[in-house]
This record gives C-alpha cells, sequence and structure tokens, in this order.
C-alpha cells in the first residue's frame, strides 16, 4: 500500500461533521514505519485538530521523531496544502527536502516539499 494509499483508507475515519470536509493524513518515519492521522472537528471550531497533527502525534507516540514522507489525501478538486501550523509542525520533525504528497480522491496529485510548504521556516536554531 502506498503512503496516499493509507491516507486515502483513513480519511474514511475522519470526523467532519460540520464541514463535511475530510481530510487523512500518513507519514513514513525515518524507521519506515507508518503513521496515520485524520481531521477531527469540535463545534468549538478552534479546538478541533488537523490530520497531519494527529498524524506527528501518532509519530510521536509511537517513539518516532523524524518525518521521512508525507501524504496528505482530501475530496477537493486540486490538492490541498496543509495549514500554516502544519506546515510549521512538519518543518519540526521533517527536513526541509522532504517529500509532501498532496492529492485528492479524484486521482489528481502534486508532490512538494516541506521547504517549499513553509520556506523560512522556525526552528530550534532560531532560539540559540
Amino acid at each position: 500500500m502506498t503512503l496516499v494509499e493509507a491516507a486515502a483508507q483513513v480519511r474514511e475515519n475522519a470526523y467532519a461533521p460540520y464541514s463535511n470536509f475530510k481530510v487523512g493524513a500518513a507519514i513514513r518515519s525515518m524507521s519506515g514505519q507508518v503513521y496515520l492521522g485524520v481531521n477531527v472537528e469540535n463545534a468549538a471550531y478552534p479546538q478541533g485538530t488537523c490530520a497531519e497533527a494527529g498524524a506527528i502525534a501518532a509519530m510521536i507516540a509511537g517513539g518516532d521523531t523524524r518525518i521521512a514522507e508525507v501524504a496528505v489525501i482530501a475530496d477537493s478538486p486540486t490538492p490541498v496544502s496543509p495549514c500554516g501550523g502544519c506546515r510549521q509542525k512538519l518543518a519540526e520533525f521533517g527536513a526541509g527536502d522532504v517529500t509532501v504528497t498532496l492529492a485528492t480522491t479524484r486521482g489528481a496529485m502534486r508532490e512538494t516539499t516541506i521547504a517549499a510548504l513553509l520556506p523560512g521556516a522556525f526552528s530550534d536554531q532560531d532560539m540559540e
């Protein structure tokens, strides 16, 4: 199963009763393990979580800390990029050259990198 297929499969478990916009994410860590996440909405909108954040949390809970590859899928006309907060989260755990595949349930795909999604990312080096 490809990373996009894993993201597509888990997307069905998203909890999106308000927007009806389900998103699935799959992260392959440097160890080769795949971690999954879905968006989880809440009636208090700011309290929801993004699929990418869920996959990152699962990765950390699983004992991995470095991202090797990412896939994100949604039912949209064109591939949807992660939100700004998730771009920063991806940058925290993945190098700039990590491939991010953005896909739609209709088969459209776009490949990019973490660095292209978030140029000038804030990092731990900025706090030295």
